[in-house]
């Protein structure tokens, strides 16, 4: 029997889900459809298929790395260039974390959005 293969879909509770969904579409270029979401789609490239996984993980019940958001989730989000990313985000005001790693995993930043949910912005490595 198949088991689980990738992920589907990431689904969760807002305050108030129109200007959320306004939020990420405003500072993250999600292009929200009419029915109130968004279908991400592979670039077809035999280069991208290293760069479009999906990672699935989990932490200690004590981690901090969600902080300052006390979600028990944080969704993370592939980026072309996460300094040019950053650096927009800061000039419209947006709550984005002052640090930047850069691993051989990847660069990762962080912003908050308006209710509070950190997200994690990744640029995977060059092949």
């Amino acid at each position: 029997m198949k088991r689980v293969v990738g992920v589907g879909g990431i689904f969760f509770k807002a305050k108030n889900p129109e200007k959320l969904r306004d939020w990420y579409r405003d500072h993250l270029g999600f292009a929200v459809d009419n029915w109130g979401g968004v279908v991400f789609q592979p670039s077809g490239t035999a280069e991208s298929v290293e760069t479009e996984q999906t990672v699935w993980s989990l932490f200690k019940e004590d981690s901090t790395h969600f902080a300052p958001s006390t979600q028990n989730f944080m969704i993370n989000y592939r980026v072309d260039d996460l300094h040019g990313l950053i650096a927009q985000l800061r000039a419209e005001g947006c709550n984005v974390d002052d640090k930047v790693d850069d691993s051989e995993y990847g660069k990762f930043g962080w912003v908050i959005d308006p209710e509070g949910n950190k997200v994690e912005l990744w640029e995977p490595p060059k092949s």
